[in-house]
């Protein structure tokens, strides 16, 4: 379990994209990054602990642009004590690209087999999260040569999206930026990971967009929740703001994580279209039914507590 976060604005984004991660902090307490971009520059700082802890006031002035992406860590792969794999990770080919993962694959070995020995890329880590940003990668290098262009075209990103969507297995939900192009962020065809859109319009009528794995990044940085992104659905979003959107995968079904409504995400998150406060309470509704059913009451011993009389009650308390 970890968050992802990105933007793509029209004023600087660092202190946008730090206090959503705040928002965020409880899906991961063991590493923090942020990436901005100007133009094709990456400005990149990361580490372990608590979003506090790893951001001062230095580091943020460092990261300058109108556009990033941020990642708080919750270790479920790779080596927990490695600050090399704080996210988010960067390869410098093709064209620059840094990404944040939350989720976990599932065939992790085979995948890192075929990069490392197949296409010979370098992974630097255990994380399955590199190992995932280097299938991505390798994909859309092989599009952008195929179509013998030099510049990266909406169909070349969407195109090894889908590519990806038939090699890799298990959950994902993916913020990515590509250096002098924009943010590209993807969902796992099944949608067991959340992964949201939101939008500001601005004064002059210009949109912003932003991604997260909850909604609730959304309220610290003034977004609106515009809708879920679907599973095996990919957005990008281009540096001067436009916005395309594509399904990348074949049967795609929404099937999300039951533990995202039990323990994962925050009580005022909206996660496709369910609220999680209500989710809870329906789950316990459900519970006590079961309870009743399976268990009379007449079957329950109840244990009162003896009063302690040498102190008075809460109720001589409120009289007084």
């Amino acid at each position: 379990m970890c968050g992802v976060l990105g933007m793509v604005a029209y004023q600087p984004v660092n202190q946008s994209l730090y206090d959503g991660l705040q928002m965020l902090q409880h899906r991961g307490q063991d590493a923090a990054g942020i990436v901005t971009v100007e133009g094709s520059i990456f400005h990149m700082h990361k580490g372990k602990g608590m979003v506090r802890d790893v951001f001062r006031t230095r580091n943020m002035r460092d990261l300058t642009g109108n556009a990033g992406i941020a990642h708080v860590r919750y270790p479920t792969a790779g080596n927990a004590d490695s600050t090399a794999e704080a996210q988010p990770f960067y390869v410098s080919s093709p064209f620059g690209i840094v990404l944040g993962h939350n989720g976990n694959l599932t065939n992790t070995e085979e995948l890192y087999e075929n990069v490392c020995h197949k296409h010979l890329r370098h992974i630097n880590t255990r994380s399955d999260s590199e190992v995932l940003l280097n299938v991505f990668a390798h994909e859309l290098r092989r599009e952008v040569t195929d179509s013998g262009a030099s510049q990266l075209s909406v169909d070349n990103i969407f195109d090894a999206v889908a590519k990806l969507h038939k090699r890799v297995r298990g959950a994902y939900g993916v913020v990515a930026m590509i250096a002098g192009y924009g943010m590209v962020a993807f969902r796992d065809p099944l949608g067991i990971r959340p992964l949201v859109l939101g939008t500001q319009t601005g004064s002059d009528g210009r949109t912003a967009y932003a991604v997260a794995s909850e909604s609730v990044a959304f309220n610290a940085i003034e977004f609106d929740l515009a809708r879920d992104i679907a599973p095996g659905e990919a957005v990008f979003i281009s540096l001067d703001g436009q916005f395309f959107s594509r399904q990348c995968a074949e049967n795609a079904s929404l099937s999300p994580c039951l533990f995202e409504y039990v323990y994962f995400a925050r009580p005022d998150s909206v996660i496709d279209n369910v609220s999680v406060y209500r989710a809870r309470l329906a789950m316990g509704v459900t519970l006590a039914e079961k309870v009743k059913r399976e268990l009379p009451l007449g079957d329950i011993d109840v244990v009162m507590p003896i009063p302690d009389t040498s102190r008075p009650s809460a109720m001589e308390l409120a009289h007084h």
